[in-house]
């Protein structure tokens, strides 16, 4: 039996988190991302599709081909 490929997206921080809550803060270290303009490839699991939810308004996210 053949494993599905995940889909993969690629997350870029876009705003400081700066003045957000902490619980967004861990979020966006718990990514991988560290500064401003910074990117990760992550696989579209509903685990990471939550995390990628809670800062939604901080980052810009993009479906990997």
């Amino acid at each position: 039996m053949m494993a599905k490929k995940e889909k993969q997206l690629k997350v870029t921080l876009t705003h400081s988190v700066a003045g957000t809550l902490p619980k967004q803060r861990r979020t966006v270290k718990a990514i991988g991302l560290n500064k401003i303009s910074s990117s990760v490839v992550i696989n579209a699991t509903p685990e990471m599709l939550g995390m990628v939810n809670v800062i939604a308004h901080l980052v810009k996210v993009e479906e990997m081909k």
